[in-house]
This record gives structure tokens, C-alpha cells and sequence, in this order.
């Protein structure tokens, strides 16, 4: 399956302000990239005259499509190169038989991309991620240093009581979930998949009810199963570099002013330990956690151009 034949991402955008909705003439190129037995979609808005090429990385709500259609096509807009990733198990990707995904899986999957990417041609690579996506491209740039900046609309670190606390389903899950999680993935029932939606604040993915609906409406972004192993994974990762150590590239938060599922104040102490290199944070007004407000939405794509004008194209 692609995209022209999945109606779901069609409501999502719907939600959207009118010139954020991809028409025929507008909706990206759809690629394929094998990988360890996963045929990934990726939805490509080629420009070979492009200085800057963005990849982006969706969250555990959200796919590609759904990053194509708030930064990829606007970027594209702007005369950037953008590739958006159906991570395994998320969008219109196929997943490896037999395969057991991880988050573990997600990260080096960037990695690898990065390094597809380069192979094509040298152009500086940007990473802009959602949600989870955000500390992804953390994880990311900490085992592929060649990356010119990473942008995350938040940076949630699961090392945190407070964040794993403050972002699942109710407390109680959120103070037990990592260790139940870690204890079932050591038995059989690390294959059972659950909803995403059970597990995370995921009722404020958005802060529209219609909308809200929409995105719970489609399987492959919020209405999404996820195994137990893929939960212990990401509950439990540890990233390759601490934050007192991360000497990449500047780190940019999009920070949406009216996100009920991962405020400010639970980036905030990550970034805080990010004193390397360059670390900066924009309030998107209006917004929520999948933002489809205004101003937030133009204040994204304006904010991740200005990042990358600054930082080299």
C-alpha cells in the first residue's frame, strides 16, 4: 500500500489551515528503501538545487505523511530537500517478516538513512523530529555525527521519573510502566502489540475533538498497536552520548505553546545539560503537540529555516 490508496491521512489534513492540505499537484514522491528485510516508505520532495536536505521523524502518534503535509512540503516550498520516514510498524512501511520491531531499530534505521543520504551526494543534513521524533534525533546525532543540526518539536527523555510519569496514559502507568514493561519483554509476551493510545497520553496528541478523532481513526499514526518489546525499547534506551558530552551540531526546540502531552517544562532539564554547542527554543503560538494551529504552524517552518540559514546550508 502507499499513500494514494490510504484515505485516513486525508481527514488528518483536513484539520490543517487550507494551504497546509497537499493536493494532487503538491503531495510528495513516494520511495522505497529495503533494510533489513523492511520495505520503508519514504515520502521524498527531490530537489536537486537544494542546498539542505531535512529528514524528518515522526513519533509514536503520528507517520510520515503526517510530517509531509506541517514541514516537508513547506520546506520543499522553500527550496529544501525533504525526506519524511515511515519508521517499521508506523504509516505504509512493510514490516520484515518474523520481524520483532524496537525503538533500538528506529534509531539505527535514521542512521543508516543518513548515511544513504551522503552517499547520493554530500549536502548537509538536518534532522526535525515529533513528539518522540524529537529525542530521536538526539539519539540519531549521537551515533551519526554527520548531521548539521537536529530540530525536535520536543526532547523527552525516558530516563526521567517525571517525564515517564507525566507523559503515559495515567501516573500509576507511568511510574510502573518502564520496570513492567522491562520484566514482560523477558517473556513470551514481549510480542503482544497494544494500543499506543492505552499506554501515552495519546488523547492529546491534538487539541481539536474532530480532529482527535481523525488521528485515532487511522491504524497506522495514532490509532496504532505497538508490541511490548518496542515499549521496553524505547521506556528503556539509553543514548550513546550523555547531554553534558553531545558536541554535534546546535539543537533547535520547536516548542508548541499549547502542548497538553509534553510541555516545556519537561524538555527544559534535558536541554538544560546541553552546554557543547548551540541549544535554542521557539514557542510556537496557538499550537498543541501535532500542531495544525496558527501562528504556531508558520512559526515552525520559519524558525527551521532560519535554524538551518544559520547553521550552514
Amino acid at each position: 500500500m502507499n499513500y494514494s490508496e490510504q484515505p485516513a491521512w486525508r481527514a488528518i489534513q483536513n484539520h490543517l489551515p487550507s494551504d497546509y492540505r497537499l493536493t494532487p499537484d503538491t503531495e510528495p514522491a513516494e520511495e522505497w528503501w529495503d533494510h533489513l528485510g523492511h520495505r520503508i516508505h519514504l515520502d521524498t520532495y527531490r530537489n536537486p538545487d537544494a542546498a539542505v536536505k531535512v529528514i524528518l521523524f515522526h513519533g509514536v502518534g503520528t507517520n510520515g505523511r503526517q510530517m509531509s503535509t506541517i514541514l516537508g512540503h513547506p520546506l520543499a516550498e522553500r527550496g529544501y530537500e525533504t525526506i519524511a520516514v515511515d519508521m517499521p510498524g508506523y504509516g505504509v512501511t512493510d514490516v520484515a517478516p518474523g520481524a520483532l520491531v524496537t525503538y533500538d531499530d528506529w534509531v539505527q534505521i535514521g542512521s543508516d538513512l543518513i548515511d544513504v543520504e551522503l552517499a547520493r551526494d554530500d549536502r548537509p543534513i538536518y534532522l526535525y523530529g515529533l513528539s518522540a521524533g524529537g529525542m530521536e534525533t538526539y539519539h540519531v546525532a549521537s551515533v551519526n555525527k554527520k548531521v548539521k543540526g537536529i530540530v525536535g518539536m520536543t526532547f523527552l527523555d525516558q530516563q526521567s521519573a517525571v517525564v515517564r510519569r507525566d507523559t503515559a496514559f495515567d501516573p500509576v502507568s507511568g511510574t510502573v510502566g518502564a520496570v513492567a514493561m522491562k520484566a514482560l519483554a523477558k517473556t513470551p509476551a514481549r510480542s503482544i502489540r497494544v494500543p499506543m493510545k492505552s499506554v501515552s497520553k495519546m488523547r492529546t496528541l491534538v487539541n481539536d475533538r474532530a480532529a482527535k478523532k481523525a488521528c485515532y481513526d487511522d491504524a497506522t499514526s495514532a490509532g496504532n498497536l505497538v508490541s511490548i518489546a518496542f515499549l521496553d525499547s524505547y521506556l528503556n534506551y539509553r543514548p550513546v552520548t550523555a547531554p553534558e558530552d553531545f558536541d554535534v551540531c546546535p539543537v533547535l526546540l520547536t516548542q508548541p505553546a499549547e502542548d497538553k502531552w509534553s510541555p516545556l517544562r519537561l524538555a527544559k532539564p534535558f536541554l538544560d545539560r546541553i552546554t557543547r554547542v548551540p541549544v535554542r527554543t521557539v514557542l510556537l503560538e496557538n499550537a498543541g503537540h501535532y500542531p495544525l494551529e496558527q501562528p504556531g504552524l508558520d512559526q515552525m517552518v520559519d524558525a527551521v529555516d532560519l535554524f538551518c540559514a544559520q547553521n550552514g546550508r
